[in-house]
């Protein structure tokens, strides 16, 4: 506001050439024209040092106090032409845009310090005589200024001129002030003066300030109305801060709120004009608005009621603002009212002048008090303002957003959740909402619906409510365009879609959701989910030429052949799961890596054909796979390192021995060779890496396979080829290295578990002695057998099997046969409870090779048999020795006489009838026999005497 320099009779009569001659005045002069010099354009002038030079001088001229009359008139005049001055560049800088608001508000508190200088000038120079009301125009000065430093939150220079102020005018008696502004001065300094105590903090003063501003309202509206307003600032600011306690914030701005509805109810006694009692109006249904809602924060909703059927039943057609329903509708649900929060709810509808931002608040706070229950309503609400006004995508976004608020999670209300989603999919499929998110202009809360309605679908898929899940994903694709770059999005919707129908094993619809999907996006995902389709439906043909069309998709990666065998195992399809492993392996082959080892592939892949009986051949065929792919690439590139390598190893001869064990209990001794032979090598390479531990499990599975070969002929209906035979001896010589190291080292222990090598040193033996035999190699069957006979594994029962073998196979060899027959005849005859069964057996096959090999060069030798047989027989029980084995020996043995009498030779034919004669004595039941011999000899003495 710019004050005119002849704003008084005196400043007009006071001439330039009648002001004092004084150095300090002629200086502020100077200063002063010096800035009325400076153009009102100028960008950034210097004013500091000017305020300050100001300043100093006045300091100084106030030393000379008092003044005469006609230099305070020359003080009056120079501060005028500084205020006005410094409006005029505020006037000026307001229409020109500063250059930067740093610089504005510099030049800002430079200008407020020069007119802070004016007022200071004026309350130096005092009442002159001739200006009428001195006092409430330097007050004025100081309000003004304060009011520049308030604003430039100068709060302690603004309280400064306030107080000034307040000190100069409060000389003035209030009652004799007859001009309405300068009534009004007195109100607004008070405020002004409040205003700045409430920024610092100072509520008690403020609020004071406020208690005696009201004896200054002089029966003005006008007064009123500012005084209210203010006590509503405050409360305002109360409510906006709400530091420290939450109840006594409320109860502190309720109080000043009333206050202010005090002040408005008794301005309308003072309203003289129409307009006057409009604003009054307005003013009070504000207030009693803002009361509301203090009571609706404080839960004090029986209040809430009443200010809002106040508001609604004032004169003039009551009070029709927007935030009143909002306002009910919060008081009602607080009272548990739903019924009267609905009406209130449903009104909005009707109501053209409520925004768009208050009805979807008030959407929002009734489903949160309803719940489930309102979603229906919300629904009903929303679809009503779709017919009523204009609404606007963000807003059915906001509504969505708050009904399916509490659907996405993994827990809660799952039948509430359950009914929220499907009154979302009814709001969103109506087609006035679809047709708000039409257009480019609505991507951004298309994108938002989308992923609202998605979101909620996930998380009814993670609870798996396919059935609610699938709707809600069918009805996110409502909002996802139809171009190039919505491909992807639809058909990884689809995707999802197939996913939840194969979750209500609604295949069929799975298929055709996977079909699409794969016509806009022909990816791995979607060729998968085909592959996962079939399973399902136990098209295990379709799955395996469905894993084949995966494997050229272009963002194929071999891990999902390996997803696929879980998929396939899972759906026990083990064809399935079998195929995807093998085509795994080719990758391997190519070089390619992935996640997941080969080994443990290959590993899987055998177990899966092992728990099906029948799959041996495969097994096989993968176990060599493994062990030829270690030999190409290396033990530690295939197997692994340190322990990983040793538990793969182990597995592989574990699974190895245990499949080649049992097909030889299945009588599969082709297949049990093979099982066995891989057993060897695997357990070789753990005997390479940790030792002798694994070397009785070697030797074993070398023994074994020997075994397991020589058994097969007869499966075969084959013998072993010369390349075979030759395999077996290398096998065995393995073993023969190896069995003897571990004798060694038991005997030296002294292990006690040395009864683990008899069988093994046996069937070592016996198979060696078998090959051996194949090639004709005669001595080394003797050698072993001998190595037998004096090891610690020698037994009657071993010895009497490899002599039986040697003697009656298909390659007999008489020197083993008699050699081991002999041990073990020896051996049975010194044992503590002898055989006598076995004792016979070998007996008689003793003689027969005797016979047949030495009977007729050296007829002693089969004498002696019989000698040894007579031995054996003498002190033992009746029927100890097997009865008719006894009557053979003697039958036999009589009968051997019969050539030597033809032939002359008495003396040998002598000597058999008595070994018959006397073993005929040891026979029980030959008695009459023997008599018969006996006679027989005595006759044959007779006749032959006279030789």
């Amino acid at each position: 506001m710019r004050i005119a320099e002849i704003s008084t009779p005196e400043l007009r009569r006071a001439q330039p050439d009648a002001q004092p001659d004084d150095p300090l005045t002629s200086q502020i002069e100077s200063l002063v024209k010096q800035f009325e010099t400076i153009p009102v354009t100028h960008p950034r002038p210097e004013l500091s040092p000017l305020a300050a030079d100001l300043r100093r001088c006045l300091s100084q001229l106030a030393e000379r106090a008092p003044f005469p009359n006609s230099l305070k008139l020359h003080l009056w005049k120079l501060s005028y032409r500084l205020w006005n001055s410094c409006v005029d560049r505020s006037n000026a800088s307001s229409i020109c845009s500063p250059s930067s608001s740093s610089s504005s508000s510099s030049s800002s508190e430079d200008q407020a310090k020069l007119r802070h200088v004016a007022a200071d000038m004026l309350s130096l120079a005092g009442s002159a005589a001739g200006v009428p009301s001195p006092e409430v125009k330097t007050a004025f000065f100081y309000h003004k200024t304060g009011i520049i430093w308030h604003d430039l939150k100068r709060f302690d220079l603004a309280a400064d001129c306030f107080e000034k102020a307040t000190e100069i005018i409060s000389k003035v008696d209030v009652g004799t002030v007859k001009d309405a502004g300068q009534r009004k001065l007195f109100l607004d300094l008070q405020i002004a003066r409040s205003r700045t105590a409430w920024e610092v903090s100072d509520q008690i003063l403020a609020v004071t300030l406020l208690n005696r501003s009201k004896c200054l309202l002089f029966g003005s509206s006008d007064h009123y109305i500012a005084l209210a307003n203010q006590y509503l600032a405050f409360g305002k600011s109360i409510l906006e801060t709400n530091k420290g306690n939450e109840a006594r914030c409320f109860k502190e701005a309720l109080k000043l709120m009333n206050d202010s509805l005090d002040l408005c109810e008794k301005a309308f006694s003072t309203a003289r004009m129409r307009q006057e009692t409009v604003n009054l109006k307005g003013l009070k249904s504000k207030i009693l608005r803002f009361i509301a809602a203090v009571h609706l924060q404080m839960e004090e909703y029986e209040n809430v009621i009443k200010c809002v059927r106040i508001l609604r039943e004032s004169e003039g057609g009551g009070d029709n603002h927007p935030s009143l329903p909002v306002l009910a509708m919060k008081a009602w649900l607080g009272l548990g009212r739903h019924d009267e929060a609905e009406k209130e709810l449903r009104g909005m509808v009707v109501n053209k002048g409520i925004p768009e931002g208050v009805w979807v608040s008030a959407v929002e706070a009734y489903f949160q008090s309803a719940g489930t229950a309102g979603a229906e309503t919300a629904k009903g609400v929303f679809l009503g303002l779709l017919g009523r006004c204009h609404v606007s995508a963000a807003a059915a976004v906001t509504v969505v957003h708050r009904v399916i608020g509490g659907t996405s999670g993994s827990g809660g209300d799952v039948d509430g959740s359950r009914v929220r989603a499907k009154v979302v999919a009814e709001l969103v499929s109506d087609d006035r909402v679809i047709a708000l998110f039409s257009g480019d202009a609505t991507a951004k809360e298309r994108n938002a619906m989308h992923a609202l309605l998605w979101n909620c679908a996930a998380g009814h898929f993670q609870l798996k409510d396919y059935e609610t899940s699938a709707e809600m994903f069918e009805k996110s694709m409502l909002f996802l365009p139809c171009d190039i770059e919505g491909r992807a999005v639809r058909a990884k919707g689809f995707r999802v879609l197939c996913l939840c129908r194969l979750g209500l094993s609604q295949l069929d619809r799975a298929e055709e959701y996977i079909n699409e999907a794969h016509k806009l996006e022909p990816n791995i995902a979607s060729a998968f989910l085909k592959f996962k389709v079939y399973l399902q439906k136990n098209d295990h043909s379709a799955a395996i030429n469905q894993i084949q069309a995966m494997t050229i998709c272009l963002d194929f990666a071999p891990d999902f052949l390996l997803l696929s065998a879980h998929e396939a195992v899972a759906c026990h399809a083990l064809p399935v799961a079998v195929a995807s492993l093998s085509n795994l392996l080719n990758f391997y082959a190519l070089g390619k890596s992935t996640a997941t080892s080969e080994v443990v592939v290959l590993r899987t892949l055998i177990t899966i054909l092992s728990q099906d009986t029948g799959n041996e051949p495969e097994v096989v065929k993968f176990i060599k796979h493994a062990n030829d792919r270690a030999s190409e690439i290396g033990v530690d590139c295939y197997f692994g390192k340190d322990e990983v390598a040793l538990r793969e190893l182990k597995w592989f001869a574990v699974t190895s021995w245990n499949c080649g064990t049992s097909a030889g209990k299945k009588k599969n001794f082709v297949l049990c060779a093979e099982f066995l032979r891989l057993a060897s090598n695997f357990y070789s390479l753990l005997v390479d890496m940790q030792g002798e531990e694994h070397s009785l499990l070697l030797c074993k599975s070398l023994i074994f396979t020997v075994c397991a070969m020589i058994a097969s002929e007869n499966e075969r209906e084959a013998s072993l080829t010369e390349i075979e035979v030759k395999q077996a001896l290398e096998l065995l010589e393995r073993a023969g290295k190896i069995l003897k190291s571990l004798s060694t080292r038991m005997q030296l222990n002294d292990d006690k578990d040395a009864a683990l090598e008899p069988d093994l040193n046996f069937i070592y033996t016996f198979s060696a002695y078998n090959i051996h035999g194949r090639i004709n190699d005669s001595r080394s069957q003797q050698i072993l057998v001998k190595n037998f006979v004096s090891s610690r594994a020698c037994t009657p029962g071993y010895l009497l099997q490899i002599g039986l073998a040697a003697a009656q196979g298909p390659r007999p060899n008489p020197e083993v046969a008699f050699l081991a027959l002999s041990q073990c005849l020896s051996q049975l005859v010194s044992s503590v409870s002898p055989d006598y069964h076995n004792v016979s057996l070998i007996v008689r096959k003793l003689i027969a090779l005797t016979s047949i090999y030495k009977g007729d060069t050296d007829d002693d030798a089969v004498y002696d048999v019989y000698k040894q047989a007579y031995r054996i027989m003498i002190g033992l029980k009746e029927g100890e020795y097997p009865t008719e084995e006894g009557k053979w020996l003697v039958t036999t043995a009589w009968n051997r006489a019969a050539i030597p009498i033809r032939v002359g030779q008495l003396d040998v034919a002598k000597k058999w009838m008595k070994v018959g004669i006397e073993l005929a004595g040891l026979v029980p039941g030959m008695e009459t026999y023997r008599a018969c011999m006996e006679d027989f000899i005595r006759g044959f003495d007779k006749k032959f005497a006279q030789h």
